[in-house]
């Protein structure tokens, strides 16, 4: 599959490639950002090995801008391989070309999207603010702070890469990370001396808003702050109801931002924590990382047990209760004046359901694969999107189906066929042991309803229709169904995938296919400049930009890998 992958895309190794632009005025303003995407070597946890730096930094810079800003980035690829990213949950209204951001707020991130690059970083923060002209439904925090955990591997991500393709499963990971750093030495036996660790620097008395991003492999982390209250006020692009919690699980490819107020004495420095959620077995202990919120009227290090996980080991509801109490903010302005709950999604009839089931991988044709309705996704050489507006046939079939097929699974390049403007139900049932969490591009969908065994029909009485929070990436648990419901207003191709990295990497993504029937220019952007050919379409791709050794590239389609 790496294999297959690298070939397709290798004509955007070498292919000059222009700017990430929003749907923006011309009067808005623009950011423009270079960035040298590259190799460097570091030891997070004790063992030096490679990483995916940007501009010598590990995780990468946040990209710190205001809704209907105009975002140029400008990528240079430093690397042995193709280089792709994707900014996560930022909607690409009009455009699935290329990235763009219009009438959005909210904390995403970015990272590499293809070769499991995500496994050796490549990653950093995408933060939408509000124009000042709109209101936020809580006073201005003293600071704004990211927060990058994810699970790690100490092996190079080609081994990773190499594992998988020889079908064996990755086992445990090393060690958690956050911000690039390895545990605070919390305990001798777990953690060894010299391992550098992160610290949050803050004031008594000032509140700070942090944003919290799973940028991980597959490990649901439960996060907490010593002796602290999290408010949790948004989750990717979306305010909530706020409320306190004293930990949050955040799955694969979650964002949330919470508002915490430095309210303690500081007798010591406190803990942070995130730490690896439904495991069994001490190997797992290692799972966990810690960093230290320093105050700066400190009276000593952090010393001392961890402040306590959930005690659910006999409790499975603990933590979908939780999830289910995340709910959307209704009055509360988004990235317009109007309050979000002006789309009143519980009152729109369904036009189109899709059943989405998953399994545990298994060998097809011969290769460990991982499926949805018993298709493993197969990438094609050209492009989707392209495909269509070159009228190329045969690159993909418009035939995934709405429920599980029965009979052996298949590799195939399967497509659901969306109905603009319609509203599509997504039903996600979870056969596998462990949690998964899956992401739509292009849209934000609403999270209806959660609970464990089989979905029915009757299920639907239990849906949330009024303030269901808004996001692009949610949980399914283990032996579990979850619902979403989205209005497929948005012209393109829309990857729908898994965000644990090794059921992407085998085979668990589709795309939704959106198209206007009506010829018009006003519900999708023309092809871009600097579109990338590849595949059958590869002569077309401007010769001048194929020869060269080094390449600015930026998102084009993930198809197109």
């Amino acid at each position: 599959m790496a294999r297959r992958r690298a070939a397709a895309a290798a004509a955007l190794a070498f292919t000059l490639a222009a700017t990430l632009v929003g749907l923006c005025l011309a009067g808005d303003p623009y950011a423009y950002f270079d960035w040298n995407v590259a190799y460097m070597k570091t030891a997070p946890l004790g063992v030096e090995q490679q990483v995916i730096s940007i501009n010598g930094k590990f995780p990468g810079p946040v990209v710190n801008v205001t809704t209907n800003w105009n975002v140029a980035v400008n990528v240079l690829n430093s690397l042995d391989e193709p280089l792709l990213i994707t900014w996560d949950g930022v909607q690409h209204r009009k455009n699935s070309w290329q990235d763009g951001v219009k009438d959005q707020i909210g904390s995403f991130f970015y990272f590499p999207s293809i070769l499991f690059q995500r496994a050796a970083g490549g990653y950093g923060g995408f933060t939408v603010n509000n124009r000042p002209i709109i209101s936020v439904p809580f006073d201005t925090p003293d600071g704004d702070i990211s927060l990058f955990v994810g699970d790690w591997f100490s092996k190079n991500h080609k081994d990773l890469r190499k594992e998988l393709d020889q079908g064996k499963a990755l086992g445990i990971p090393d060690g958690v990370l956050i911000n690039g750093k390895g545990p605070y030495r919390y305990n001798k036996t777990l953690v060894p001396v010299g391992i550098d660790y992160e610290t949050i620097n803050v004031h008594p008395g000032k509140t700070y808003r942090f944003r919290v991003h799973n940028v991980g492999i597959f490990t649901c982390l439960n996060f907490r702050i010593q002796s602290h209250n999290l408010l949790l006020t948004e989750t990717e692009g979306s305010y909530t109801v706020q409320q306190n919690y004293t930990n949050l699980d955040i799955f694969v490819g979650q964002s949330y931002s919470f508002l915490i107020t430095m309210d303690q004495n500081a007798s010591t420095d406190y803990y942070i924590v995130a730490s690896a959620r439904f495991v069994n077995g001490s190997k797992w202990d290692r799972v966990i990382g810690v960093g230290i919120l320093h105050y700066s009227n400190s009276k000593g290090k952090a010393s001392g047990p961890l402040p306590d996980p959930p005690n659910d080991v006999f409790d499975k509801t603990y933590s979908m209760n939780q999830a289910r109490s995340i709910r959307w903010n209704v009055t509360a302005s988004g990235a317009r004046p109007n309050p979000q709950g002006s789309f009143r999604y519980g009152s729109i009839n369904v036009t189109q359901m899709y059943v989405i089931k998953n399994k545990s991988p298994m060998l097809i044709n011969g290769t460990l694969r991982a499926t949805l309705n018993g298709i493993s996704y197969l990438p094609p050489e050209t492009p989707l999107r392209l495909a269509d507006q070159y009228d190329k046939k045969g690159i993909y079939k418009l035939n995934f189906p709405t429920k599980a097929l029965p009979g052996p699974p298949k590799i195939a390049t399967s497509v659901i066929n969306g109905t603009y403007r319609g509203f599509m139900e997504i039903l996600f049932q979870n056969n596998e042991s462990r949690v998964q969490s899956y992401h739509l591009d292009g849209y934000a969908f609403f999270v209806v309803g959660m609970d464990y065994g089989e979905w029915t029909e009757n299920s639907r009485g239990t849906y949330n229709k009024w303030d269901g929070v808004a996001r692009s990436t949610i949980q399914v648990y283990p032996g579990a169904w979850t619902a979403v419901l989205v209005s497929l207003d948005n012209v393109g191709t829309w990857n729908l995938r898994s965000e644990n990295l090794d059921s992407w990497y085998l085979g668990q993504e589709t795309y939704i296919k959106v198209v206007n029937p009506e010829s018009t220019n006003k519900t999708e952007l023309p092809v871009p400049d600097n579109a990338l050919y590849c595949g059958v379409l590869e002569d077309m791709q401007k010769t001048k930009a194929a020869k060269k050794k080094k390449a600015y590239l930026r998102y084009f389609e993930v198809e197109c890998l």
